[in-house]
């Protein structure tokens, strides 16, 4: 599968953190990033990215072709809903094309754990 890996600045700890304690699932999977979050996921944990541009530099929109091209599987999207982003309108454009094209999209770590462990069981039927 295809899996995208995006994060907020304040959110790109958890999401490192995430890929490190679930190196073993994501390393099965082709991963796409926004431009620094996939920096710091290949720098902290090792796995094989495909890295997009950033995100407010039109990261979010070429995930957004690439879930609209069907090439995105699923989203983790770690967002902060705390902090006004400047580019939120390419951020909601990217959460439209999901329910759009029906990908499932995980916003937050709870929800990005349990999308995994679908993706998981369906790799082993």
């Amino acid at each position: 599968m295809n899996i995208a890996l995006i994060a907020h600045d304040k959110k790109k700890d958890a999401l490192v953190s995430f890929a490190q304690e679930n190196f073993d699932l994501l390393n099965k999977h082709q991963l796409y990033a926004t431009g620094t979050t996939g920096g710091r996921v290949i720098d902290e944990t090792g796995l094989n990215v495909t890295r997009c541009k950033s995100g407010p530099l039109g990261g979010d929109q070429e995930i957004g072709a690439l879930v609209a091209n069907g090439e995105i599987n699923a989203i983790f999207f770690f967002r902060d809903p705390l902090t006004a982003q400047p580019h939120e309108p390419d951020v909601s454009a990217l959460l439209r094309l999901s329910d759009v094209y029906d990908v499932p999209l995980a916003t937050n770590e709870g929800t990005a754990a349990a999308v995994l462990l679908l993706i998981d069981k369906l790799d082993r039927e």
